[in-house]
């Protein structure tokens, strides 16, 4: 049979409206758009997606680069874990309004990437985050997700249906064993899956601290990469612990990070006030710069420390005698 020929159609460029990327976490997750969370089997993926449609349902964030204005409804599907005794337990543990998370029943049918049932939940929900937990599992029966061009068309499908709704879509992917490989080419299938995705967040644990796990931006199209951050997982639930400094090599690599730049902001000051009531603020920064501590982890232990800064004669000092003991 004779191929039939597709109409040629163009656009100018004139004719596009520009629009700003909107976030639904600056810059780790955005609106209209694809995100991949992954990582090792166990490393805590799940409870990290969990927490944050938690904090959303009840129109909270998770720190303050989650700006909402209300709560959110959320669409979650997982294949892998018990929606009664597993799914429902944990969302209560961390404090969801359940009314507001809903999964598509797959009973009669498993659902895929490009089953229609996906954007009529998102349409009649008005969800603005919906959730694959794992990305093997919504595949359908006949792709193979090694195959480029097969993963090339389900996630293009996949990314119109976000931008249409802006909508921030998140597929969680299990990592596969090639250890030493790039974090991209570690990532379950075909590589057009990292490609297609704006942003790609890799969860891995942190050596030397069994309850600790680290959240590291390994790819970012639509801003700067997202400083690491991390979470603890207690006996009692999830503890947010917020900017973390880890490497992605250091958590792929299973190496304890060469120092906690927290910790070692927190004692510098420390140091500095047994010996002075307050230091220039530009003393204190080239001071963390020498020991490679960033301004904005100063900044971080600056506030923990409950630190106060005060104008004098046109320069900026900060008040150490008063430094709370943590």
């Amino acid at each position: 049979m004779e191929e039939k020929k597709t109409e040629l159609k163009m656009i100018k460029m004139s004719e596009v409206q520009s629009q700003e990327i909107e976030w639904l976490w600056y810059p780790f997750i955005p609106y209209g758009k694809l995100t991949i969370v992954q990582g090792d089997p166990g490393d805590g993926k799940t409870t990290l997606i969990l927490n944050i449609a938690a904090k959303l349902s009840n129109g909270e964030g998770l720190d303050n680069d989650m700006k909402l204005t209300e709560p959110m409804n959320i669409i979650y599907q997982t294949a892998e874990d018990g929606l009664a005794d597993t799914v429902k337990p944990r969302l209560e543990k961390a404090g969801a309004d359940c009314e507001r998370i809903v999964v598509i029943d797959e009973s009669d049918k498993s659902l895929s990437m490009a089953d229609e049932r996906l954007e009529e939940a998102i349409i009649q929900t008005g969800a603005r985050m919906l959730i694959l937990d794992p990305i093997q599992a919504y595949l359908g029966g006949d792709m193979d997700m090694n195959r480029a061009n097969e993963a090339r068309d389900m996630t293009k499908r996949l990314g119109a249906l976000a931008e249409k709704y802006k909508c921030a879509i998140i597929l969680i992917g299990h990592m596969n064993k090639a250890s030493g490989n790039k974090a991209a080419y570690r990532g379950m299938g075909s590589i057009d899956f990292f490609a297609v995705a704006r942003s790609v967040l890799l969860v891995g644990r942190v050596e030397g601290e069994p309850n600790i796990r680290a959240v590291v931006q390994i790819k970012n199209n639509l801003a700067q990469f997202g400083h690491p951050k991390a979470f603890e997982l207690m006996e009692n639930g999830f503890k947010w612990l917020g900017d973390y400094e880890i490497t992605a090599d250091e958590v792929l690599g299973g190496i304890a990070p060469k120092a906690n730049k927290l910790e070692l902001a927190k004692q510098m000051l420390r140091e500095l006030a047994e010996t002075s009531n307050a230091v220039q603020s530009n003393e204190i920064f080239d001071m963390a710069e020498e020991q490679g501590i960033s301004k904005r982890t100063l900044e971080n232990a600056k506030k923990e420390l409950g630190i106060r800064a005060r104008k004098i004669n046109n320069s900026w000092y900060w008040e150490l005698d008063k430094i709370k003991q943590i």
